[in-house]
């Protein structure tokens, strides 16, 4: 066993606090956030129930907690009014504040505007 293995490797949690395991070697039944909702489920306010580490050389290792498969909920659906909720938010994201235009893509929060808005001067150059 390797020793970046061993130091993962904690299924009671006496050493670090809770259940933890080596990256890929989750046991069954438990997932982390993502892989429940690619099942159609949500932790729905269970405690974390593990964790998986992936030792890094130079910084801290990557952690993905787990939950109980068993204990999870049902995604919740999508209602009308959330969809609409969301259009209107992409909408704004879409909309410059200086032209009050829809650009057709997300304004680049580092510009603050629409690319024609920020840079008026290429256009005439480019014609």
């Amino acid at each position: 066993m390797s020793l970046a293995f061993a130091k993962c490797f904690d299924p009671t949690g006496a050493r670090l606090g809770i259940p933890t395991f080596p990256w890929r070697c989750a046991p069954d039944g438990y997932a982390t956030r993502r892989q429940l909702r690619a099942k159609g489920l949500r932790p729905g306010g269970q405690p974390i129930a593990g964790q998986v580490l992936r030792p890094r050389y130079r910084r801290g290792p990557l952690v993905a907690y787990l939950y109980r498969e068993d204990l999870a909920k049902p995604v919740r659906p999508m209602t009308s009014r959330k969809w609409g909720a969301l259009a209107l938010a992409m909408r704004a994201r879409r909309t410059c504040p200086k032209c009050r235009l829809d650009a057709g893509y997300v304004i680049p929060t580092s510009l603050g505007m629409c690319v024609p808005c920020a840079y008026p001067d290429d256009e005439q150059r480019a014609a």
